[in-house]
């Protein structure tokens, strides 16, 4: 369903003109918005429409907020503050374990695509297994924040609402039971951090950003703020000239730790927001710009927080597939792109770059250009017993403004693994025809 952009105005306009939906609005709320607007919304959120009168006029307060004023001065002046700043962070976390030795491949004729199926529908199985057991009993995924130049600094876990949506959208690629309950578990957990009018942040001393808001805003689009699009409009405020989307949402009263060293119209944040908010002429700009970018080879160096074009490639996929037909001229482009990146093997890197290019190359309907057998070899020879695959550099700030201390990266056996899950899915998919 193409979710309007503006789905209260529209409720609005359609009471002024049609009575009848007027009385059924107000009568029954939900069932009326559901069957306007194609949606199903969360059943545990109340839903009211108030009518004013020439004789009654309503106020509404918004909701009180997460955080006490005090909560919110300490986040204010954590960047400053090491005490605080543990508060962020989880235990610490344990060194990285090696990746496994990747097992022999067969010969590309010796397993038919139907055995080959199955043994990756087992190692799917195997994978959602392990990742089940790192999730939090709030049904949050964890990540480690390491230093991506000193393995000597610290690691620690940490469990951002970013990370948990990011993985479920991944891991919305399963049919799986045991998946199915993970991501009900997780949007639960993420309707816990939303923050009004549907907005979220990645640390608490960091502001709010449009990158945390626009995955979580697409888990949980079943949600009546996000539903009706109330956080459509800070969006849409934080636009540049360009009429690019800006990742930090720095208001007067918010924590303002990023402006002196941040990069902000990023394409991958700008992908993000386009696969929520839709193909509608408010995203039209950003929409040219990531366009180009991709079109004319400008890539490098274009975001701060992504570690290379896979990465970009693979969120740009899922907005022109979640936001259709934003992005559709970018398609063959994609392809050829992605496709230019194997080595000489035909792999795409790592085990996570070769999950992202796979699931991208699916989105843009080119997975029939690789060879699927070769590729769910790899990813099955590539498991650990135990169901993972190894912590990666998923995403991170990479730039040296501050030193080796300033590369921060981002990444676990958990996060890796959702994404090798996505892909298997798809490949699997492919070999059954």
């Amino acid at each position: 369903m193409k979710n309007p952009i503006d789905a209260a105005d529209r409720l609005k306009s359609r009471a002024e003109d049609d009575s009848d939906f007027r009385e059924r609005l107000l009568a029954q709320p939900r069932e009326t918005i559901e069957q306007e607007l194609g949606v199903t919304l969360a059943g545990d959120h109340e839903i009211h429409v108030h009518e004013e009168t020439y004789g009654a006029t309503h106020v509404v307060l918004p909701p009180r907020g997460k955080y006490t004023e005090a909560e919110r001065e300490e986040a204010r002046a954590g960047a400053a503050s090491l005490e605080f700043l543990r508060k962020t962070m989880y235990d610490p976390a344990p060194p990285a374990r090696p990746p496994a030795a990747e097992r022999p491949r067969a010969r590309e004729d010796a397993a038919t695509s139907e055995a080959l199926a199955e043994a990756g529908r087992e190692s799917i199985r195997r994978g959602l297994a392990f990742v089940e057991s790192t999730l939090d009993e709030q049904g949050a995924w964890h990540c480690i924040r390491f230093n991506t130049a000193d393995p000597n600094v610290p690691r620690h876990f940490e469990r951002p609402p970013f990370v948990s949506a990011l993985c479920v959208l991944a891991l919305e690629s399963s049919a799986e039971a045991r998946a199915r309950a993970m991501c009900a578990a997780t949007r639960a957990y993420l309707v816990k951090t939303i923050e009004y009018p549907g907005l979220w942040r990645y640390y608490r001393h960091l502001p709010q950003d449009l990158d945390s808001t626009s995955l979580c805003s697409l888990v949980i689009g079943t949600h009546p703020w996000i539903a009706l699009g109330r956080n459509v409009p800070p969006l849409l405020a934080n636009r540049d000239r360009e009429g690019r989307f800006m990742t930090w949402v720095l208001d007067e009263d918010e924590p303002n730790v990023v402006a002196t060293f941040r990069i902000e119209a990023d394409p991958v944040v700008n992908a993000n927001v386009i696969a929520y908010l839709g193909d509608h002429a408010e995203t039209k700009a950003a929409q040219r710009w990531l366009e180009a970018l991709i079109a004319e080879g400008r890539l490098e160096g274009s975001s701060k927080w992504y570690p290379d074009a896979v990465a970009i490639y693979y969120a740009a996929t899922r907005a022109m597939i979640r936001a259709r037909p934003a992005l559709d001229g970018l398609r063959p482009i994609l392809a050829d792109r992605i496709l230019g990146l194997r080595d000489d093997n035909g792999d795409f890197g790592d085990i996570l770059r070769t999950a992202q290019a796979v699931s991208a190359l699916y989105n843009v309907g080119s997975l029939e250009r690789i060879n699927a057998k070769r590729q769910v070899e790899r990813f099955i020879g590539s498991q650990r017993e135990d169901g993972s695959w190894p912590e990666l550099l998923a995403f991170g700030d990479q730039s040296l403004k501050w030193g080796t201390f300033g590369q921060i990266g981002h990444g676990s056996e958990a996060v890796t693994s959702a994404f090798c899950i996505e892909a298997l899915e798809r490949l699997v998919e492919v070999l059954r025809g």
